[in-house]
């Protein structure tokens, strides 16, 4: 009988342990596809299921049907090396088609009313259903998911579009958007074959620009104000805070930049090379929180640039809940509502803005604050009506960067409409009148509003934020326009419909009182930003020849796009060879 050792050494001799080593990567043809670590093996049969997650209707026969279901192509090696194989080139056998080839899914689809609907859905949490639980999953403007409380009810979250999510019975503000028609608002100007795209920039891109210039300089200053009349500072939403809203008729002006005749003296002199008005900057400047659309004109001569406006530009109207979750509809989209559609809420609103800040100050002769020139527009030997209470200055800010050899510099015309005397060091201090108004809480577009005739002087924090979600555009310009003046307080007028149904009559329910700073830290409003949307677009234009350039926001994308447009474009009539020197001095009345 043969030892252990003699079997063993009749045994074969193997080097080394495990098959042997190829460097050969291909079977019968296919490449090799290396297997992801992160595939597992799935079950083959899950007899312990209740069929609740799959199979019929009826909650039998799940196991193998189950199989089919949700199973079926979890393959081991098949999340990544299956596709590796028919995605690389050369396949034996597939020539050149591999692009044709593509995995199926064969995932069932949920059948549930909603995302997040019905019990035990896909994205809940557990509990008796999830009613309040996650909305809107194709996502909306900014939003995230919202926590599903083991009752069904949202706490604290936010949806898609921006609204709290409510508890159980609660109003859900995104709801069911994934059903809704998409808005195609219309352009605000149609662009014309002979316009020709110089560039298109995304507000992704312009939102992580900076820029800082500093303070700015004063220039010079034109004009006279009044004093605020301290009787509209008592506690909003009082019975005896509340005041009629009078139309008086005042003397106003809408001068746009280039027929401003103090910027054209101040462009001879070479005191800047970029020249604009608050109004038309500051929508540059808060560009990428505005929804519908709005155009711009720029003006290059003779190295200078002119940030300018059309005549009748969307620009001088004032938008009402333009960034609301949803905002009100357009007549064309079925809204039967006709005064509460965004044509009318807007001449609505730039009248009651109009004649706001005409009532709210004390006029006096004797008592009024004079700045250093007079009006620049204003001719009382041709007007009928006393002007309206405005001083302009003109304010000058650095845009230059290290690298530029030359400076840049823009002067900015600012506006400021009252003035009142500081409680404690009695100082006069200047300031900026704007007007919210609200027209009816319970309708359609009116962004789930607080009624301010009950909660402004009880939660008028709960009042101002909501405006500030619904009127983030609205609100950010006038923040930059005070800023830009270089204004001490910004007061807001809260001015609402004596009857909902009724445009023609307001009440003025109440004002307060903001400094524009600490504004605009409340509102994330970063004017650093705004100064290097500006000098993008000015250096876009730099780089053209002389000639006129629009600038138009895309009604549905958010986006802007330069066009390079003949220069009689927006112009009825106009002389050949015209220059800036020669266009009109007149002031353009309001």
């Amino acid at each position: 009988m043969a030892s252990l050792s003699d079997i063993i050494g009749s045994l074969p001799s193997q080097p080394t342990w495990g098959p042997p080593t190829t460097t050969e990567t291909t079977l019968h043809g296919i490449p090799y596809a290396p297997f992801s670590k992160g595939d597992k093996l799935g079950r083959m049969a899950d007899w312990t299921s209740d069929g609740k997650d799959g199979g019929d209707r009826g909650g039998r026969g799940g196991g193998r049907q189950q199989y089919n279901q949700r199973f079926r192509d979890q393959v081991y090696g098949a999340g990544q090396g299956l596709q590796t194989v028919f995605n690389l080139e050369g396949v034996a056998g597939m020539g050149g088609e591999e692009g044709s080839f593509s995995l199926v899914d064969r995932s069932q689809v949920s059948r549930g009313r909603g995302f997040g609907g019905g019990r035990g859905g896909v994205f809940s949490r557990g509990g008796r259903g999830a009613r309040g639980g996650v909305q809107g999953q194709r996502g909306g403007r900014g939003g995230t998911f919202q926590r599903v409380d083991q009752r069904g009810g949202g706490r604290g979250g936010y949806n898609d579009r921006g609204g709290r999510g409510g508890a159980r019975g609660g109003r859900r503000f995104g709801w069911k958007d994934w059903d809704k028609p998409q808005r195609n608002r219309e352009a605000s100007v149609q662009p014309k074959d002979s316009w020709r795209v110089l560039d298109e920039i995304d507000f992704s891109r312009l939102s992580k620009l900076n820029l800082d210039t500093g303070e700015g300089e004063d220039m010079d200053d034109y004009g006279f104000l009044y004093y605020y009349d301290r009787a509209y500072d008592k506690q909003p939403g009082a019975p005896t805070s509340a005041k009629k809203l009078q139309v008086l008729d005042r003397a106003a002006y809408n001068v746009t930049t280039s027929h401003d005749p103090i910027i054209q003296s101040m462009a001879e002199k070479d005191e800047a090379t970029v020249f604009a008005t608050d109004n038309i900057l500051s929508m540059l400047m808060c560009a990428p929180r505005s929804l519908y659309s709005w155009d711009l004109v720029m003006i290059k001569e003779a190295g200078k640039i002119y940030i300018d406006k059309r005549e009748g530009s969307s620009l001088d109207m004032v938008t009402v809940n333009e960034n609301a979750a949803e905002p009100p509809l357009e007549l064309s989209e079925g809204n039967k509502d006709t005064i509460n559609s965004p044509g009318p809420l807007k001449e609505e609103a730039t009248h009651i803005n109009n004649v706001f800040p005409s009532q709210v100050v004390v006029e006096s002769e004797s008592s009024q604050h004079t700045m250093s020139n007079d009006h620049p527009f204003y001719n009382a030997a041709e007007e009928t009506d006393p002007p309206a209470s405005k001083a302009y200055r003109y304010r000058r800010f650095d845009l230059s960067l290290d690298a530029d050899t030359e400076p840049l510099h823009l002067i900015v015309r600012t506006e400021l409409d009252a003035v009142s005397k500081n409680n404690i060091s009695g100082e006069d201090q200047f300031l900026v009148l704007k007007a919210l108004n609200e027209f009816d809480s319970k309708a359609q577009g009116s962004g789930g509003a607080l009624n301010w005739r009950e909660k402004l002087a009880t939660q008028r924090g709960a009042v101002v934020a909501t405006e500030m979600k619904n009127n983030s555009c609205k609100l950010a310009r006038w923040t930059t326009q005070a800023i830009l003046a270089k204004a001490d307080l910004m007061k807001l007028g809260f001015v609402s419909r004596a009857h909902p149904k009724s445009t023609t009559e307001h009440v003025i329910l109440g004002v307060l009182g903001y400094k524009p700073r600490e504004f605009a830290a409340q509102m994330n409003l970063n004017l650093n930003n705004g100064w290097a949307i500006v000098r993008t677009f000015v250096d876009l234009v730099m780089r053209e020849e002389d000639g006129k350039y629009v600038m138009v926001k895309d009604p549905n994308k958010n986006l802007i796009r330069l066009y390079h447009v003949p220069r009689d474009t927006f112009e009825e009539e106009e002389d050949e060879g015209m220059g800036m020197g020669g266009l009109q001095e007149d002031g353009d009345e309001a």
